[in-house]
């Protein structure tokens, strides 16, 4: 079968909108056009009623109440409210957070806003300390426990990177944060849908979530926000209508949010077999790219990843020389939020990569529409570009790398 050009994989970026997504969403754009603010006659009524079912769909996933879900629009807004919603709810309390150094710009500059010049009316920041992550990006839960401190108010560690796919131990830390009485928020943008997420088995208190991530539209996301045991009190940082019991006020994204319900009960049926089908393609392309070329260098640890995701460093070539090199196919150097930067990943950085090592980075992220055809292309056109650059830079052979991996 031909590979219809160009190719995207770059589906940490975004998703294509499935097609059974779009239709779920279409009416609403039409004759259900109404505003689900609007209780006194049926437009109103059918729109609020979309919008609970997709309620219950977001939910569902993650095995929370729909009562705790709270629209947003999209997992950097949800990541805000979540933090800067705690540090204000509890100020007068406790103002340590507790987070890590591979998280996503939407949590590691949240913190540093609250650190440098805290929120409206408050005359200090918060103590925020940042936890170092090993070799293979995981962040020990033994660290995060030594960090805790009587002021201790929030942990905020990601589920799974968006550059380098690994999946951090949730599920240890989330039991400390218990143990302690502190608040655990998780960026879940890159896993919902891609892997199970239990907020219950985790002891998960607030997570973020994003549409676009997960074949749903873009401009639309949710915060699980917890009820009971402990009940999470959130300051709303929008004020207004008094939207979503107060916390995100705003006319509701209707049409977003029904096809954001309608993308999370498709991962819910299909995710299992889904992870499967791209773990498979995922290894055939990591083995056909590490067969064919030397000095390549996997980033973070291969067992515990998303199962879409390879992060890969060609020594001795420039990433962005690369991307260029292979510009019928979508990649990226690292995160999409902060691709316009000459910097070095701070993620790559973190785990210890080098400046050279960490410039030469792709990140390849497969997805429900990718094919073995396209994977062969890609590889193909990965290896012959690579060797295509490194004959023109004449010291590579001289510094070639003793192992590769």
């Amino acid at each position: 079968m031909a590979v219809k050009l160009p190719v995207y994989m770059d589906n940490h970026a975004t998703t294509r909108v499935d097609p059974r997504v779009v239709e779920a969403m279409l009416p609403y754009f039409t004759e259900k056009f109404g505003n689900a603010a609007s209780r006194n006659h049926e437009f109103g009524w059918k729109a609020e009623e979309a919008v609970e079912n997709a309620r219950g769909q977001v939910a569902r996933l993650i095995h929370a109440s729909p009562k705790e879900i709270v629209f947003t629009s999209g997992a950097t807004e949800s990541d805000n409210l979540a933090l800067k919603g705690v540090a204000e709810a509890y100020r007068s309390k406790r103002n340590h957070i507790i987070t890590q150094a591979t998280e996503h710009k939407a949590v590691l500059d949240t913190c540093k806003r609250l650190e440098r010049s805290g929120l409206p009316a408050r005359e200090a920041g918060c103590e925020v300390t940042c936890l170092p992550v090993a070799s293979d990006g995981r962040v020990s839960p033994e660290d995060v426990r030594r960090a805790i401190t009587p002021k201790t108010i929030l942990i905020s560690v990601m589920h799974a990177n968006n550059e380098i796919g690994v999946i951090q131990p949730v599920g240890e830390i989330g039991k400390i944060a218990k143990q302690a009485g502190v608040i655990f928020h998780v960026d879940a943008a890159q896993s919902v849908g891609r892997i199970p997420v239990d907020v219950e088995r985790d002891g998960i208190d607030l997570l973020s979530i994003s549409a676009h991530k997960l074949y749903g539209p873009k401009g639309v996301g949710a915060l699980y926000v917890r009820r009971k045991n402990p009940r999470v009190e959130l300051a709303a940082m929008v004020d207004g209508g008094g939207h979503e019991r107060g916390l995100r006020s705003g006319t509701l994204n209707v049409p977003g949010i029904v096809g954001f319900g309608k993308a999370c009960e498709l991962c819910e049926k299909e995710m299992t077999e889904e992870g499967e089908r791209l773990r498979v393609l995922r290894d055939r392309l990591k083995s056909a790219i590490v067969t064919g070329l030397d000095g390549v260098t996997i980033n973070g640890s291969l067992e515990r990843r998303l199962p879409n995701n390879l992060n890969l460093s060609f020594a001795g070539v420039e990433g962005d020389a690369l991307l260029m090199g292979i510009n019928d196919v979508a990649v990226s150097s690292g995160s999409a939020c902060t691709s316009a930067t000459l910097e070095p990943s701070h993620v790559l950085r973190a785990l210890g990569v080098t400046e050279e090592l960490a410039h030469s980075s792709v990140r390849f992220g497969l997805g429900r529409f990718n094919t073995e055809e396209e994977v062969d292309y890609v590889a193909g056109r990965v290896i012959e570009t690579v060797k295509r650059l490194r004959e023109l830079a004449p010291l590579y052979e001289a510094a070639k790398p003793r192992a590769s991996r």
